[in-house]
């Protein structure tokens, strides 16, 4: 009898989120083998569904429309949202998927269109753009916002970004480096607003953990420009060795796309990573990182892998097919909804409930969303090995962290304490 009451709820959920897709046919997961098994949970606390809550209606703003990569990315999140309310027994939340074209202008008008319906809170959109488009609207309503960009700029004011952010993982690599010894620190960084940011982050950090960057090149996105700012930053590091102490560590901002050009470049002049440490951001954290000798033993800090393998498994387990690394935010944001929801209406999304001190627990470990919009994580130190990476410093629990779950413990959740977000892809 039991088993026959969670397959009705389950379906629906599912029932739920097709008559919600604003025109787009909801994609319900093709596997049931994808529910946790009640079992196994650890967590004692009620479960959204065990709580009789009034309806939620969420907007999850997305470029559908816009065709290319951006629009399958935008699918495998909606297909991330839709996966999330089932796994969470959460009928009650109402999916209301609108296409945000991946214009400011199409989010304002599907900010607009879903609150007019009764959205209470809107997920998304993914870049910075469609966020500034739609905040216009949401701000003038005072309807809360959890976005997908990495442009801090567009965060605060009823605006959070649960995505990963660079500047902290720069943070979280560089104390661990300086811990390690690594106190003298060259660095590599594109000629851009990223790179001018994670140069600003990196030399912050460096003074704080009684570290140094003794030289910095910056480049463009060109063979030849790489090759001449590797040049000149070989130049430099040998003038500075020869009148003072040798380099420790090698700072590198770049991701897969940078690194299979510049990687053997550094090789070429002369850069030895058996004498210094080569650091970089979660970019490097990528499948073929290990197969380049170079690259080999980086650093770089991401969220413990644990959550997001699980998380891959059930998804592909669902679709039938893998998921962008970044569809674990939308995954995560209808887990903030769903322990959020079973509050009454008005009173459930409202600031001081979004930004509560224990915060919540995602695929991607604990976080909690900051008053200035910027989602504060825990980060682990990994590091870059011929098949693919290991954690060599685990993202400790801070002290009276307790994340709330948003994923059930048979999820594979990981823990950790709050510090510092992972850049896989730049939703810009």
């Amino acid at each position: 009898m039991l088993r026959a009451t969670l397959w009705t709820v389950v379906g629906t959920a599912i029932t739920l989120l097709a008559g919600c897709a604003g025109g787009q046919d909801a994609l319900a997961p093709k596997s049931t083998a994808a529910l946790p098994d009640d079992s196994k949970r650890a967590d004692s606390r009620p479960r959204p569904e065990a709580v009789a809550a009034e309806p939620a209606k969420v907007a999850l703003l997305l470029p559908l429309g816009a065709g290319g990569q951006t629009s399958l990315v935008a699918d495998s999140l909606k297909r991330a949202a839709e996966l999330a309310i089932v796994e969470h027994r959460a009928p009650h939340i109402q999916l209301m998927v609108r296409d945000d074209k991946g214009t400011p202008e199409g989010a304002a008008e599907a900010a607009r269109e879903a609150i007019a319906q009764g959205a209470e809170i809107v997920l998304g959109p993914m870049t910075a753009k469609g966020v500034q488009g739609a905040s216009g609207v949401t701000r003038a309503q005072n309807v809360p916002v959890i976005a997908f960009s990495t442009d801090r700029q567009v965060a605060g004011n009823n605006v959070h970004l649960l995505s990963f952010m660079a500047a902290s993982e720069v943070q979280r690599v560089v104390q661990f480096a300086s811990s390690k010894g690594k106190r003298r620190i060259a660095a590599l960084v594109p000629d851009d607003a990223y790179g001018r940011l994670l140069e600003a982050t990196l030399r912050e950090t460096a003074a704080q953990n009684r570290a140094e960057v003794v030289a910095v090149e910056r480049y463009a996105e060109a063979p030849n420009a790489m090759l001449g700012a590797v040049k000149r930053l070989s130049d430099g590091v040998r003038g500075i060795e020869e009148h003072g102490d040798p380099i420790d560590a090698l700072f590198l901002a770049g991701g897969e796309e940078t690194l299979v050009t510049m990687a053997p470049q550094l090789k070429q002049a002369r850069f030895d990573p058996q004498k210094l440490k080569v650091i970089g951001t979660g970019a490097l954290d990528y499948a073929n990182a290990g197969r380049e000798p170079f690259l080999q033993g980086a650093w770089f800090a991401a969220p413990d892998p644990k959550g997001w393998k699980t998380f891959q498994e059930k998804y592909a387990q669902a679709y039938g097919q893998s998921p962008p690394r970044t569809a674990t935010l939308a995954y995560d944001a209808i887990g903030v909804v769903a322990v959020l929801s079973t509050g009454p209406k008005g009173a459930r999304f409202i600031p001081s409930q979004l930004t509560r001190a224990e915060g919540f627990m995602g695929m991607d470990g604990p976080f909690r969303l900051m008053s200035d919009g910027v989602a504060d994580r825990a980060l682990a130190v990994l590091e870059v090995q011929e098949f693919g990476a290991a954690v060599v410093d685990p993202a400790a629990p801070s002290a009276g962290s307790a994340a709330a779950p948003v994923a059930s413990s048979s999820f594979g959740a990981s823990t950790g304490g709050f510090g510092t977000p992972y850049t896989p892809p730049r939703m810009n």
